[in-house]
């Protein structure tokens, strides 16, 4: 695995909102801590339940949110996606 030292930013994908953000952080940030900065700037509104939505890296989920970008081997314009972890109904 890689690992990045300094600042940098990466891109998330909100699907609930079909938007892109660019959130910066270094390679100590959390999963959790990005999914939470991305939401926040996507959705812009205060108090969005985090837990209700999940994240996926590389395609595939990532289950231990705790983990740090430099363990995923995230660097510079890496592309995250969140989205709802409950699929919505269509009508």
């Amino acid at each position: 695995m890689t690992a990045v030292a300094g600042a940098f930013g990466v891109r998330v994908m909100v699907t609930e909102v079909w938007d892109q953000v660019v959130v910066p952080v270094d390679g100590a940030t959390t999963v959790a801590v990005l999914k939470g900065e991305a939401l926040a700037r996507a959705l812009k509104r205060p108090g969005v339940p985090a837990d209700r939505y999940l994240v996926k890296f590389r395609g595939a989920q990532v289950l231990d949110e705790s983990a740090t970008l430099a363990s995923l081997g995230a660097g510079p314009n890496a592309p995250f996606i969140v989205l709802p972890a409950a699929r919505e109904p269509v009508r």
